[in-house]
């Protein structure tokens, strides 16, 4: 008899093994090697998304910025939230191994044809205790982990994405401030230059129109000046957003000399996996989903549940006084037979879910390299020109000089001298924004490859 016992529970024990409900979580996604593309030489070494925020970002005006906006950033905010309901669930999931236990007492009077009136208790603990047989409860506590990883994984990609909001902003504004200064000289310039022409006009050796003209540029200036202020009060107000503040000024600093790097350590593609929340979150989605299949699996088995009561009663058929000590054990098998379909359907569902969310997982990957090829080339494109706009600003700095010059002698029309100062103030601009487009392009890639998440 022991025999056939020993017998039955190996091959039990040999079927649960089979039917891998108790399985472990295993990645088969591969990730592509060549994810950045094969125009990025990828390095291996010190790398950029290793690098603290602190560390990438060291202005302390822009650190002060980010800090705040790491305490009080709403979206932040509710990640953590998020985070601290997927670790309740987690501890639920983990204590329900263990048994529950309740008291529940009750009471009733009763009285037949005017009788005397009868009083009857109990006073029992109530104990219930699901057995986890066939893995539906190590798969709900493994499926709730991977949903905690997620959690905290989108927590980091939020603290990155605020990280990174907040400096975009913050370097516009140093650029605005740039074009404001670049605009506020011009101003003086055209100003300047305006007031020789009207005097040329005045002594009879420039026409009207030369004087229309040139005030035409000039209030033109003037109109960019306000809508660069417009626009600084614009950004302000959208980083005062990101940091749940109301709408104030941002103390900053100047541009000053800004220069963008020269090189850049990427890293290896499979590093994503370990940087970018993203991938994570793709990751821990495929060992949800995984879960969610192992639980679908083991809902086809029995499942066992033990009840018993233990407590004191005056009522145990007849009412008697005082009572007497209670207790039952119970326990039941629900084995499913005939669900209408609806467990075949839901373990069909889980797996296609599964396979969806594998495919999701590489195509995540795919647009991380994407992403990294993108923002080198914005930083090798924006380092590239650059060099031309510093030297174009310096050839057209002499020409405006030498136009204006040959204008005072009556040697240059005021069409030469119109067409060199436009030169020249767009030319100031479009360095100014190069250089912001080259700063956001090295944020996008610090971004790209992970960084920001601590």
């Amino acid at each position: 008899m022991k025999r056939i016992a020993y017998l039955f529970a190996a091959a039990v024990c040999f079927a649960l093994s089979g039917c891998g409900i108790y399985n472990k979580y295993q990645s088969t996604a591969e990730v592509p090697t060549d994810a950045y593309g094969a125009d990025v030489v990828t390095t291996d070494g010190s790398l950029l998304a290793e690098m603290s925020w602190r560390d990438f970002f060291t202005d302390p005006l822009l650190q002060q910025l980010i800090d705040t906006a790491l305490v009080r950033n709403t979206d932040l905010n509710s990640a953590r939230i998020a985070v601290e309901k997927s670790e309740a669930s987690l501890r639920a999931a983990k204590l329900a191994y263990l048994p529950s236990l309740y008291f529940a007492p009750s009471g009733s009077l009763s009285s037949f044809d005017n009788g005397p009136v009868s009083k009857a208790y109990n006073l029992p603990l109530q104990l219930s205790m699901d057995l986890d047989v066939f893995g539906s409860i190590t798969s709900q506590k493994r499926r709730s982990k991977a949903v905690l990883l997620q959690a905290q994984a989108q927590e980091e990609a939020i603290r990155a994405n605020v990280v990174s909001s907040v400096a975009q902003h913050y370097i516009l504004l140093l650029v605005l401030d740039r074009q404001m200064e670049i605009l506020t000289s011009t101003d003086s310039l055209w100003n300047a230059s305006l007031e020789t022409q009207k005097s040329l006009w005045e002594n009879g050796k420039s026409y009207s129109t030369a004087v229309n003209q040139m005030e035409s540029s000039y209030l033109n200036v003037k109109t960019q000046l306000i809508d660069t202020k417009r626009a600084i009060r614009q950004v302000e107000n959208e980083l005062c957003r990101l940091l749940a503040i109301t709408p104030q000024h941002i103390q900053r600093k100047r541009w000053g000399n800004y220069e963008l790097p020269h090189q850049f350590s990427v890293g290896v593609p499979a590093e994503l996996l370990t940087h970018r929340p993203d991938v994570r979150m793709a990751e821990h989605a495929m060992e949800e989903a995984f879960y969610n299949t192992q639980a679908a699996r083991a809902a086809f088995y029995p499942s066992i549940t033990l009840q018993g009561d233990l407590g004191w009663t005056n009522n145990a058929g007849a009412i008697v006084d005082p009572g007497k000590l209670l207790w039952n054990a119970v326990a039941s098998l629900t084995q499913p037979i005939f669900a209408r379909g609806k467990l075949i359907a839901n373990l069909k569902v889980n797996k296609l879910t599964q396979e969806d969310v594998q495919n999701r997982y590489v195509q995540t990957v795919i647009d991380a390299g994407n992403q990294v090829n993108e923002a080198m080339a914005d930083c090798q494109a924006a380092k590239e020109k650059d060099v031309f706009y510093k030297r174009q600003v310096a050839v057209l700095k002499d020409a405006y000089n030498g136009t204006h010059e040959l204008m005072d002698n009556g040697k240059a029309s005021y069409l030469e001298v119109l067409t060199a100062q436009e030169s020249l103030l767009n030319a100031q601009l479009n360095e100014a924004m190069n250089l912001y487009d080259g700063s956001q392009a090295l944020i996008a890639l610090y971004i790209a490859l992970g960084g920001g998440i601590k």
